[in-house]
């Protein structure tokens, strides 16, 4: 975004496409109303990109080299850009004022058609929502113009959003098209999901990840914005409203639009009317729940989070919140001071005590517990009592001796008394000892994928099981990695739920890969296995002549028994012979 507005003259040609509706549609009188901030700061320049510095280069290089693509792919997530970089892209292409006739990365002063292209309504730049024209149809008719020169403009080009919503058969439609392109035409594709794009597609365009921009230069920009505005925004609630933001400039600008409101007469606009207006949580409230917690007390913590969602936080966002500092307790532990944590500096003092207290490994658990239970929580029937139970599963936690504390126990080969020693071998397990007994140790081991299986089995987990059992079939494992494909129909995140459950189960991180296998799944395995014990009985001579006598009789079942006792055999019991 930039952060320069766009002067009355853009604003009316931005505002042009609405005049086609006429008086009667939309209204009449208009008059011209606010602009919100995500619009009047939307980027005019390429310079004016936040955070977008190596797409921008490469661009630049690209274009003042020749070699321009003739079909690009923007992908990131809502708010990065894509749309206003796209026509960008088209006004670069088509690029032409007086003293100038090439394609060029440099648009200002603008030229001939900026505007137009800017505003939508260029005849030679067509910009199209493949989720309303997601038919083979629409893309034929889309396709008949290609072989039309421009109107006025040097390329025509196409823009098409979410191109991940086309069929398969417009795909295909497009795909000779994307093979052997005019050379007026140029593609330029924006997605959200571009998983969904098929490789045919993505192999044939120039592709560009928009990535996220992180929390603190979001603030800056914002700052800016508000500086701008004549807005008293306090840096705790940029810095709350950039969080929010996730990554998202035009979040951001909107969040920051309903913020402004907040305040009247210059007042500040405090972090605690952000709060509010989000639904979050007091942070360093939650850093005193989270702190309660790991130190087993209960109710101070429970208390805590249940004043906080009295209040109106979102019990969701409060454990978002919670896995946000259970992160950064891991992140301090493993990069120390080079690590630069937002907020105040109480937050950042606090966090390195917390740092401190936690080993790694309890820090890694406390993770996967409220990963878990923010899960839970979203299909829990009240979010509260999930929350609730969560920071009880955090309190039961550290109340077990640590992972590491755990690993010397087994090692030693007996319980530890209150020091941390080993007791005697044979002697009563007391205190944390008695503790361990009572649960499953932290390192689970695993050495083959049926081992993971069985694990799923034990735990319960009987979704899991049955997906993994179903759909996955693992190429290699060891412990620690997985290389494996996934069957069609399989859930989207089958592979990041197992990969959670590995990594708290084993308490170790799993390299988890997808490849090309065309090993058996688990399932397949065992309905093999069974049809092939099912012949194998069948061709005993004595069932085979027992299939033969009866018609219609089949083998179903085979079960492995002990061997019958010649000295209980009755008259009425004869034991098999095996013919040689």
């Amino acid at each position: 975004m930039s952060d320069t507005p766009e002067t009355p003259e853009e604003n009316e040609r931005d505002d042009a496409t609405f005049s086609m509706f006429g008086d009667a549609e939309m209204g009449a009188p208009q008059e011209e109303g606010y602009q919100v901030l995500a619009r009047k700061y939307r980027p005019r320049l390429f310079s004016d990109l936040i955070g977008q510095e190596a797409m921008v280069r490469t661009l630049t290089n690209a274009f003042e080299t020749g070699r321009v693509a003739h079909a690009f792919m923007l992908t990131g997530v809502r708010g990065v850009g894509k749309t206003t970089t796209a026509r960008l892209l088209a006004r670069a292409l088509n690029y032409s004022r007086e003293d100038h006739d090439s394609p060029s990365m440099q648009l200002d002063p603008p030229g001939d058609f900026c505007a137009a292209i800017m505003a939508g309504n260029h005849p030679d730049v067509l910009e199209l929502d493949a989720a309303s024209r997601t038919g083979v149809a629409d893309m034929r008719e889309l396709l008949d113009g290609v072989r039309y020169s421009p109107v006025s403009a040097r390329h025509k080009v196409y823009i098409i959003d979410e191109v991940h919503m086309l069929s398969t058969a417009s795909f295909n439609a497009l795909l000779k098209t994307l093979e052997e392109p005019p050379p007026h035409v140029k593609f330029i594709f924006a997605t959200t999901e571009i998983r969904k794009v098929p490789i045919t597609v993505l192999s044939r365009c120039q592709r560009f990840d928009l990535k996220r921009l992180d929390s603190e230069a979001l603030a800056k920009h914002l700052a800016k914005i508000a500086e701008k505005e004549g807005a008293n925004v306090s840096e705790e609630g940029l810095a709350l409203i950039a969080r929010a933001a996730e990554g998202s400039v035009r979040d951001g600008l909107s969040i920051l639009d309903q913020a402004i409101v907040q305040a009247l007469d210059g007042d500040q606009v405090t972090g605690e009317r952000v709060r509010d207006m989000l639904g979050l949580g007091d942070r360093l409230r939650l850093l005193d729940a989270f702190e309660f917690a790991i130190q087993g007390e209960a109710q101070k913590a429970v208390d805590e989070v249940a004043e906080q969602v009295h209040a109106g936080a979102d019990p969701l966002i409060i454990l978002k919140d919670m896995l946000e500092i259970a992160a950064d307790i891991a992140t301090v532990q493993a990069a120390g001071n080079n690590y630069s944590l937002p907020g105040p500096a109480d937050w950042t003092r606090r966090t390195h005590e917390l740092a401190t207290a936690l080993t790694p490994a309890q820090a890694q658990r406390n993770w996967q517990i409220l990963l878990s239970g923010y899960r839970d929580t979203q299909t829990a029937p009240e979010a509260d009592t999930a929350l609730r139970m969560v920071v009880l599963r955090l309190v039961s936690a550290a109340r077990l001796p640590s992972p590491e504390e755990a690993a010397r126990m087994l090692i030693s080969g007996g319980a530890t008394g209150a020091a941390g020693k080993p007791e005697p071998a044979g002697s009563a397990p007391t205190g944390e000892g008695q503790l361990l007994q009572l649960v499953q140790p932290s390192a689970q081991k695993m050495d083959s994928f049926r081992d993971v299986l069985d694990h799923l089995d034990s735990r319960k987990e009987a979704r899991l099981w049955g997906e993994a059992r179903k759909y996955i079939r693992a190429e290699n494992f060891k412990p620690g990695r997985l290389v494996c494909a996934v069957d069609p129909g399989a859930p989207r995140d089958l592979l990041r739920r197992l990969t959670d459950f590995l990594e708290y189960e084993t308490d170790m991180d799993w390299d988890v890969m997808l490849s090309e296998s065309g090993v058996e799944t688990q399932k397949e395995t065992e309905t093999r296995e069974r049809r092939e014990l099912l012949e194998d009985a069948a061709k005993h001579p004595d069932i085979a002549a027992a299939l033969a006598a009866i018609p219609g009789a089949e083998v179903v079942d085979v079960e492995n028994s002990a061997p019958l006792d010649p000295n209980t055999l009755t008259d009425n019991v004869v034991p098999l012979k095996r013919h040689s």
